[in-house]
């Protein structure tokens, strides 16, 4: 059996779906996760942001409009008159609950049934497509099996254990068609593995039932060597390992989300990207071991706080890192990059949310110095090897990059380097022209 997975773009018009249907309809036993119809989920947080400000009348308009986007969604997917009534009266029913929020206090904790209705619809839409084609499949709803603790962390027995006994009850076709990001909570509510998580969702049931491979199809060819958003002329990497892949995601790399790396890696299942929009397309394998040790790719993360706390007495005191990072666990803020020197430590963090109060509790160690609008770029490889002369090619390929830290050695797959967020393109672009295009 094989997971497979398939992004908003991918099943964001009715000829999208239908392009999906004939990718998933070869007589294979799977596993089909799938997000919200492109543009849904940012439509359905608008909505509850409305009701949350009690701007009843937006929040109106807006659902009326992604209504009739949906109604015309349904005459266009289906042929029969029959169908095209039964999407109607499903389509009906989803709009009429989000319409009954209108007339009630709304809570923050709403916004996660709200936001969920997204992947209900796409999932029931492709259900009955695959219905109306006469192609047998199940709708198996994530909120039976999928859910996280209280620390939002997957519950993996709960997960295994569900997913398993709905997938043994006689009448589940081979076809299952199931929501990516949805979950419940500790609690039973409706709750989200976050932004990105359909791509979570497809790696916690491949781990949970040991499959063969873990399928990520989206609207580009594989993780290519660098930011085709940024750089020209980037390529598709055909093979990664898993901690490749895991550090491309973190620092940028769109393609895959960053958690979905390690129940995979934990059950050693390979995860293989793909394109929906040109399937024949191999993508890039990503399995526990890659087969060359070199430089692999560039990526960059943009919204980056630097921070330098200087000691106050003498050099680094005894106990002085302790107290620096108890500051962040205090704030629940994790750490991208560290550098330390006889009197002090430099570090960065990719949220602002507890800034203020991370800089009041820091100033009781020492001097604190903020810079702001900075962005990590990484190199991600296997250097295993120890290739001779890399931090230096490295520095060389960024002479004319006013570099502000640099992270090497705590790695053999990821040196990183903190630039200003206006310097950002041109180092990925002289990386690419200096290293990776020596490199293939």
């Amino acid at each position: 059996m094989k997971v497979l997975k398939f992004g908003g773009t991918s099943v964001g018009s009715a000829e999208r779906i239908r392009e999906v249907a004939s990718l998933i309809t070869d007589g294979e036993p799977k596993i089909v996760v799938l997000s919200a119809m492109a543009g849904t989920t940012n439509t359905l947080v608008e909505i509850a942001d409305s009701l949350y400000h009690n701007e009843k009348q937006r929040a109106l308009d807006i659902i009326q409009n992604l209504e009739i986007t949906y109604y015309i969604t349904v005459t266009e997917l289906f042929e029969t008159e029959a169908y095209i009534q039964k999407g109607k009266e499903f389509i009906q029913t989803i709009f009429t609950y989000l319409r009954s929020f209108i007339n009630k206090d709304f809570y923050p904790l709403q916004e996660k049934a709200v936001v969920a209705q997204g992947e209900i619809m796409s999932t029931t839409l492709m259900h009955y497509f695959l219905e109306e084609c006469g192609i047998a499949n199940t709708l198996l709803s994530a909120l039976e099996y999928m859910r996280i603790d209280k620390d939002c962390e997957p519950d993996y027995f709960y997960i295994e254990q569900n997913l398993r006994r709905e997938l043994a009850k006689p009448e589940v076709c081979p076809l299952v068609i199931t929501q990516g990001f949805i979950c419940r909570n500790a609690y039973g509510e409706i709750d989200n593995l976050k932004r990105g998580g359909s791509d979570y969702s497809a790696a916690l049931i491949g781990a949970a039932l040991r499959v063969e491979e873990i399928q990520i199809w989206t609207d580009i060819d594989g993780v290519h060597n660098n930011d085709p958003r940024v750089v020209a002329g980037t390529k598709a990497i055909r093979r990664l390992s898993f901690d490749e892949a895991a550090e491309l995601a973190y620092f940028g790399a769109k393609i895959l989300h960053p958690s979905s790396v390690q129940p995979a890696k934990k059950e050693n299942i390979p995860v293989r990207l793909k394109n929906t929009l040109c399937p024949e397309d191999e993508g890039t394998l990503i399995t526990r071991e890659s087969p060359a040790k070199n430089i692999k790719a560039v990526a960059a993360k943009s919204g980056i706080t630097a921070i330098k706390i200087k000691s106050t007495n003498m050099l680094l005191a005894y106990g002085f890192l302790r107290k620096v990072f108890e500051v962040f666990e205090a704030w629940k803020t994790s750490i991208d990059m560290i550098a330390t020197s006889e009197v002090a430590v430099s570090l960065t963090i990719d949220s602002m949310e507890y800034l203020d109060d991370i800089l009041r509790d820091l100033e009781k160690y020492g001097t604190v110095e903020v810079d702001r609008g900075m962005a990590i770029v990484c190199i991600v490889g296997d250097f295993s090897a120890n290739k001779e002369g890399l931090g230096a090619q490295i520095l060389d390929a960024l002479a004319e990059v006013p570099i502000r830290m640099i992270s090497y050695g705590g790695s053999e797959h990821n040196i990183s380097v903190l630039v200003r967020e206006e310097d950002k393109k041109k180092a990925m672009t002289d990386l690419s022209r200096n290293l990776l295009d020596l490199q293939h």
